[in-house]
């Protein structure tokens, strides 16, 4: 068989398109594949379909898949022909979609190891600029994007995450009950949650059941505003009131371990983590220690307690035995001596409503917890984005549940080598 008889077989190339040279740089380590049009050959238009007379050609390059160790890239003299009512447009080319610089091959290859390594890994593996990556990964979220059925979540998650140091902050809205990304918003002000909620129609906006938050006062704002019986649905879940609770232990410990270390006594050092940490994710030496220390009568301690107590309030089903357990709980917490306590009890009762609702909807975090660590996974893997697109389109191609590639290729497809 000849090199382009086996290149046109290998491409799936068919008429009108024909494979005319092959060329071998051997010391370059690259083969340049040459297509073209059949002599004689009608072309319509890209957009009507209707036959149009050719204006010209434009010779246009596209990166495929590697030939064993050798980069390859197709070339071809691209028609454009001249529409009545559309002006010149370029034709279609069967390999790779419109606007890109390589094959729909080669985009699928590169979204398969995006989803696999880190960008750094894909760039040095592909041999691509970050600049190329980041443009496939733009291409394959558009793509998904449009090919998503609109939908709103019956239980839907926000949240915020920051992208850069500057302290740079997108909005996540997201499918509680599948884990998928809904929508990437810039900012976390109230202006963006109440952008999304005016996107939806009032049946859409009825028919949230829950929406679950940390205790953002313009993220409660808008949905106060926007979504009917929003006070019965808002939901303040376990993973945001632990975190919130976590930050007052702490508090405790600094200041407890400040004091000790005044006197000399290194007893905290090195602790933060094993106060923060669930016990049932603790290692058994963890559990061994923590024991010893809870055993010393520590400020710290009797800290660590509450929040402990806060996170076994978490099972009931009634609203009225939800209601009473916390309000003891809030009791105990407000009357103790440790002031981040009792600053983090005074900010639940004001949130009780959402915290109660949460328990009594059987709101989980799962899902918030498996997000924002997988973000905060891709963004060290990433070393910080260089801007806001970047950073959305990472998140939407990640965790958006989308179909990412071009058309005609499938998952099973996608790993067709040349």
């Amino acid at each position: 068989m000849r090199d382009r008889d086996l290149y046109a077989a290998i491409l799936g190339v068919t008429s009108p398109w024909e494979v005319v040279d092959v060329d071998l740089d051997t010391p370059g380590q690259r083969v340049e594949v040459r297509l073209a049009v059949k002599s004689g050959t009608g072309q319509a238009c890209p957009v009507c379909g209707k036959p149009s007379p050719g204006y010209d050609t434009r010779e246009r390059r596209w990166r495929h898949l590697d030939t064993c160790q050798f980069q390859t890239v197709l070339v071809a003299q691209v028609p454009r022909v001249e529409c009545n009512e559309h002006g010149v447009k370029q034709v279609h080319v069967p390999w790779a979609e419109e606007g890109s610089r390589f094959t729909a091959m080669f985009e699928a290859l590169a979204i398969d190891w995006m989803r696999e390594a880190n960008l750094s890994a894909v760039t040095r593996l592909l041999r691509l600029s970050w600049d190329e990556v980041a443009g496939i990964q733009q291409r394959a979220v558009e793509r998904g994007l449009a090919r998503r059925e609109r939908s709103v979540p019956r239980r839907m998650g926000v949240d915020e995450t920051s992208f850069a140091k500057r302290h740079e902050y997108v909005t996540v809205i997201s499918d509680q009950e599948t884990g998928a990304v809904v929508s990437v918003a810039d900012g976390r002000g109230r202006d963006t949650l109440d952008a999304f909620y005016k996107g939806l129609t009032a049946d859409e906006l009825s028919s949230i059941e829950s929406v679950s938050m940390d205790m953002s006062a313009a993220y409660i704002g808008a949905t106060v505003t926007h979504v009917p019986d929003a006070v019965r649905k808002i939901c303040f879940d376990k993973f945001h009131v632990a975190s919130h609770l976590g930050s007052a232990v702490d508090l405790v410990r600094r200041q407890e371990h400040r004091e000790l270390a005044a006197w000399g006594d290194s007893t905290l050092t090195g602790t933060r983590y094993l106060w923060l940490t669930t016990p049932g994710n603790m290692t058994r030496a963890a559990l061994e220690r923590l024991e010893t220390l809870r055993a010393e009568s520590l400020r710290t301690a009797k800290a660590w307690f509450y929040k402990e107590w806060a996170m076994g309030l978490w099972h009931y089903v009634s609203r009225t035995w939800a209601k009473k357990a916390w309000g003891e709980w809030y009791q105990s917490a407000i009357h103790t001596n440790l002031e981040p306590i009792k600053q983090a009890a005074r900010t639940v009762k004001r949130h009780l409503y959402g915290i109660i609702n949460a328990i009594v909807l059987g709101i989980t975090n799962a899902h918030a917890e498996g997000l924002n660590s997988g973000i905060q996974r891709i963004k060290a893997q990433a070393r910080g984005f260089r801007n806001r697109t970047r950073f959305r389109n990472a998140i939407y191609f990640h965790f958006g549940q989308l179909d990412l590639y071009p058309t005609g290729i499938s998952r099973s497809s996608a790993h067709t080598n040349s």
